[in-house]
């Protein structure tokens, strides 16, 4: 029987192929360190510069496909110009942009320092500002930025009291004439002449009922006497 597979192969079959993006970063880091090898004389990575990136850039575009009017063409500012003209082919801007995003961090994943990143130099930026503005202007195409969309406006305080003001609404007053109004919750206050009034009137009446019956008993035993 064939022997087992090693670990070290069971290994690098598990591992995934690199992404679209970690390729393209491979291809362009490869090529520019053999623009530095070709360049006269030849450039250490350690001292290269922002001014080394723009001249990479510019090296680059003898190998772009976007056509970009001169300022004396006909077409200059056309974005669909009717027919082919003279004007060279250059690197669009939005690959210039995303080539040297690659090779920024690229750059640092090769152990280079991000202060030192000639990458992220601002002359690189101000380059990629003026290679936008110029192709927007010669093909007629607006580069504009993304609005963000606000947050909603939260509420103030001065809206919440007012909003508090026309939603909150006083409880409806009862009459004067309503004497429940004026009875209290535990039955005291300034309701207790009324009430002993009231409870010594009964008691006097259910005193004035057990002497009348009384006097009906002394009456009936005084009739069976006399009989």
């Amino acid at each position: 029987p064939p022997p087992p597979p090693s670990s070290s192969f069971l290994h690098l079959t598990n591992v995934a192929p690199p992404s679209r993006y970690e390729s393209q970063k491979r291809r362009d880091w490869n090529t520019f360190l053999q623009y530095l090898k070709n360049h006269k004389p030849p450039l250490a990575l350690g001292r290269c510069s922002g001014a080394h990136v723009i001249e990479f850039l510019k090296y680059l575009d003898q190998f772009g496909k976007t056509k970009v009017h001169a300022a004396g063409c006909p077409y200059f500012g056309h974005p669909s110009p009717p027919a082919p003209c003279a004007c060279p082919l250059k690197q669009a801007w939005g690959s210039l942009d995303a080539l040297i995003g690659r090779l920024r961090a690229a750059y640092e994943e090769n152990g280079g320092r991000p202060e030192s990143n000639p990458f992220a130099a601002r002359a690189v930026r101000i380059y990629l500002r003026e290679v936008r503005e110029a192709q927007a202007k010669a093909r007629g195409i607006p580069y504009e930025k993304k609005k963000r969309k606000r947050p909603a406006a939260l509420p103030t305080a001065a809206n919440v009291s007012v909003a508090a003001t026309q939603t909150v609404q006083p409880p409806p007053q009862r009459p004067s004439g309503d004497d429940s109004s004026s009875l209290p919750a535990g039955g005291g206050g300034g309701d207790n002449s009324s009430s002993s009034s009231r409870v010594g009137a009964s008691s006097g009446s259910a005193a004035a009922g057990s002497g009348r019956a009384t006097n009906v008993v002394t009456s009936a035993a005084a009739s069976s006497t006399v009989l």
